[in-house]
């Protein structure tokens, strides 16, 4: 028994190692090198392998289309890590297969598409393709030398789960993803954070795109947040397009976190149901929510506040109850401004640049951060979450 067991041994072990080495888009875990090419395998129903993501951060994209005239990468954030200004174009081969090999890139995920023939989609070889209130696009992961701060590690997880709900003042069922830290325990009281997203973002959104949860668990497993229970709702409650969107959302949003969101959460959670005990950010929609809603409006509800990738070029017009108001310091636990390095200085940018000037000058307690390489997408939002933003509320 014990010869036989010495012999398979070596074998074992080989599959043990190509069990834990399944990169590729193989999704048999969650992977924090997805795109490494580890065993030359194509991705289930794909055509050919893309994107493939070396261990010195160069990248390859492939596409067969023998009968394409044109293929070129695109994509803000993608664009944005490659200091391009124009899609970048592919080279066809004589095998009818495109391809373009960039970098090394900065170990980050960024959202890229095609263009083929002058049609935008999706790389349709990528299995990590986002889900959002927008056309499809797809996920590249380019790792480092091990799991990132938004990665999978082995550390205590948290729930996140997903309700669903009747809403009375939208007339109609709606969801919302909550995420409880690890050792949730219902005898004790949590602090909530309200996390919502942009023009663009579901419900869905923070935690498969944004990874809060992920980024909450590492955080706690480092001991650089407070334990809290992360409330994700949609807040898309008028149709982007809407032409009268500006006009209705704000209201009915309020009319939404008062009437459905806010009780939903404390009735079917061991929460602190008071204003000190909950936070509302959102990044860019979402953060003029946080202004126009909480700010403005919810200062009853909440005490603690992020705004990402948001402001208000007119903040004295449309916030001026709350910046003049001389108890404003008193009402406001924690107040955070942030933006992205890429963002800063384009004209997107300028509504918290102009925010964060009106803050200062009537003296309101604040803090505002620009830092990490994204611009007005989740490589920034992920940064703010993490290095600033978590790790900041309801910390004396």
């Amino acid at each position: 028994m014990n010869t036989f067991s010495l012999a398979v041994l070596p074998a074992l072990l080989l599959v043990a190692a190509a069990q834990t080495s399944l990169a590729q888009q193989a999704h048999v875990n969650l992977d924090w090198n997805p795109q490494k090419n580890d065993r030359n395998l194509v991705p289930f129903g794909a055509g050919v392998i893309s994107p493939e993501v070396l261990d010195d951060q160069r990248v390859t994209f492939r596409l067969k289309a023998p009968d394409a005239h044109a293929v070129a990468l695109t994509g803000g954030p993608m664009l944005l890590a490659l200091g391009a200004k124009e899609p970048v174009p592919f080279q066809k081969g004589a095998d009818g297969v495109w391809s373009l090999t960039i970098g090394p890139v900065k170990p980050d995920i960024y959202v890229y598409k095609f263009i083929i023939d002058g049609v935008t989609v999706p790389d349709p070889n990528n299995t990590l393709t986002g889900f959002a209130d927008q056309p499809g696009f797809s996920n590249l992961v380019v790792h480092g030398s091990g799991p990132a701060y938004y990665d999978a590690r082995n550390v205590p997880h948290g729930a996140v789960t997903r309700h669903i709900y009747h809403s009375d003042v939208l007339n109609g069922e709606r969801e919302i993803y909550v995420y409880t830290p690890p050792n949730y325990d219902p005898k004790k009281k949590y602090p909530v954070l309200y996390l919502v997203g942009g023009s663009g973002e579901l419900a869905s959104g923070w935690s498969i795109d944004g990874r809060a949860n992920f980024i909450a668990d590492n955080l706690l497993a480092e001991g650089k947040a407070v334990p809290m229970i992360i409330a994700m709702p949609n807040n898309q409650v008028v149709h982007r397009s809407d032409p009268n969107h500006t006009e209705f959302t704000f209201n009915l949003f309020e009319q939404e976190l008062r009437k459905q969101i806010v009780p939903f959460v404390d009735k079917h959670y061991s929460t602190r149901a008071d204003r000190k005990g909950r936070a509302l950010a959102g990044l860019s929609m979402g953060g003029r929510h946080t202004q126009f809603v909480g700010i403005n409006k919810c200062l009853d509800l909440f005490s603690s506040f992020g705004i990402l990738s948001a402001g208000d070029l007119e903040p004295e017009k449309t916030s001026a109850a709350f910046l003049n108001d001389p108890n404003a310091n008193k009402k406001v636990d924690f107040l955070f401004l942030g933006q992205g390095t890429g963002e800063v200085s384009a004209p997107i940018g300028k509504r918290a640049v102009v925010l964060h000037e009106a803050l200062k000058k009537h003296n309101i307690n604040h803090q505002y951060y620009v830092g990490g390489d994204g611009a007005h997408d989740w490589g920034t939002w992920r940064h703010l979450l993490y290095y600033q933003f978590l790790p900041n509320l309801w910390r004396k």
